[in-house]
């Protein structure tokens, strides 16, 4: 291994080095040259070249970053002292902040009071470059303030000087606030609008750009020369009395039970949490009492909430807590019915008097949909078809002359009148009218042969004088009648 070592040792030591150094090994430069080579970069690209443009097109390897060097150190003939952009600032005027002509704030504010005029806005380090100065941006100049550089005093910043000599809002120094400020702001918004301002009041009339959310914020937490651990509302509750349900006084069931009662002697009807104020307890709602009786605040244990209450303590029906139905229940309510009035129940037919708050429109949208201990998928015609045999007004069995005229037998025994097609719904079919079977007697609908009516079916079958004959009866002086005495 150390022969391996001395030996390379050897070779290292017997290599040759070059008597002249690396750089005289390339041809001399002359400033035209790199001139022309700028000049043709720029006709080609559009841009004048940089240090990091790359190789130099047309040429035996160089690059821009040598040449660079040589302008600086002074290789290759060149005298030094030079750069790249330096030279062609001076010999073809392009912009280079490193060579920009000095600034004043009188310029400064210029541009400013420009840009405003022109936008409505005044300008910002992110407002991009500035019109009317070729090569100028706003970032530039916030720097060249702040660094004290092109002949500005060092300290500045673009936003500090619009504050001081524009009276622009400066977000990174904004005055101190005081309980004192704040409350006359509070004021002054009470008189104008008749409300005391929140949170989301939005801007505060009369100051530069500030807000009721600024100052909430600062109160709560402790900005802008406050203590914090306040807020808004908590300030104008104690310095003005102002009601707030943060800091609203204990509740009772007792007390609310006695508004609830004062509610329906007032409008028939027991309150709910989305009819507005309280009209015995201003500042009140029911909204937040029904939240202060689900998670227990303002001394009310948790737990139940203003419906639940008003059913326990005052029988008041509770919508979110409904009884669940059974279909035999339903088909007493629908015999109920049928014995009462002579004809099964549809949808269309109100309340159900053995159960005035349900309706039978509620009922058959349970059976179609489920809900309330109800399985879904049927409906009160389905339902009274398959337990009680009633003709569904949707089924299309067939219908024959006989069976009508058996329906017409029974409602003349019945009432002691023949049907018309506007008299009651055929005993037993819920949906199936007398106008339905006169239609299908005159269409031809569901078996029949069609051509004819109600009023000639009876006529022809059961000698009752149709609706024609009855009129022109009346007219002669004749009393003719459909309905017996």
């Amino acid at each position: 291994m150390t022969q391996v070592y001395e030996k390379l040792k050897r070779r290292k030591a017997g290599r040759r080095k070059p008597d002249r150094p690396f750089g005289l090994l390339k041809p001399p430069l002359d400033l035209k040259t790199v001139l022309e080579w700028a000049d043709a970069h720029h006709r080609r690209t559009g841009k004048w070249p940089k240090q990091n443009s790359g190789v130099v097109r047309d040429t035996l390897g160089e690059t821009w970053r040598a040449v660079d060097m040589a302008l600086k150190v002074g290789l290759r003939g060149l005298k030094g002292g030079y750069t790249l952009v330096r030279l062609l600032h001076e010999e073809r005027g392009v912009y280079s902040q490193a060579y920009q002509p000095a600034l004043t704030e009188k310029q400064i504010l210029a541009w400013a009071d420009a840009h405003f005029r022109r936008t409505g806005e005044w300008p910002s380090c992110s407002s991009g470059a500035i019109a009317g100065a070729p090569g100028e941006s706003w970032r530039y100049v916030d720097a060249a303030l702040r660094l004290g550089r092109r002949g500005l005093k060092p300290g500045h910043s673009l936003p500090k000087l619009l504050e001081e000599r524009r009276g622009v809002r400066n977000h990174l120094h904004l005055p101190k606030f005081t309980l004192k400020g704040i409350l006359e702001w509070a004021d002054a918004h009470q008189r104008r609008t008749g409300e005391w301002p929140k949170q989301n009041s939005g801007v505060v009339r009369d100051t530069l750009g500030e807000t009721w959310g600024a100052v909430d914020m600062a109160l709560k937490v402790g900005l802008r020369g406050l203590k914090g651990g306040h807020s808004l509302v908590r300030l104008l509750h104690e310095e003005r009395g102002v009601y707030s349900t943060a800091y609203a006084p204990p509740l009772t069931e007792k007390q609310i039970l006695a508004w609830a009662d004062a509610h329906f002697r007032r409008t028939g009807e027991w309150p709910s949490c989305m009819q507005g104020a309280i009209d015995d307890a201003p500042g009140e709602s029911w909204r937040s009492v029904d939240a202060a009786l689900r998670l227990g605040h303002r001394g009310l244990k948790p737990g139940p909430s203003l419906p639940k209450l008003l059913e326990e303590r005052r029988g008041v029906r509770n919508r979110n807590q409904l009884p669940k139905f059974t279909l035999k229940g339903i088909l007493k309510w629908a015999d109920a019915h049928y014995r009462r009035t002579g004809h099964y129940p549809h949808c269309t037919d109100g309340s159900i008097e053995d159960a005035p708050e349900e309706r039978w429109d509620n009922v058959d949208a349970l059976l179609r949909l489920g809900g309330r201990g109800l399985p879904g998928g049927s409906s009160l015609p389905q339902l009274l078809q398959r337990q009680r045999g009633v003709i569904n007004h949707w089924d299309q069995r067939p219908l024959t002359e006989e069976q009508i005229l058996r329906w017409a037998d029974a409602y003349r025994r019945r009432t002691g009148c023949w049907p018309l097609t506007h008299s009651p719904r055929v005993p037993g079919g819920p949906a199936l009218a007398w106008v339905t079977i006169n239609n299908a007697l005159r269409e031809g609908l569901r078996g029949l042969p069609g051509g004819t009516s109600l009023a000639d079916l009876l006529a022809r079958r059961r000698g009752v004088p149709s609706s024609n004959k009855a009129r022109i009866g009346r007219r002669k002086g004749k009393r003719v009648r459909r309905c017996a005495p």
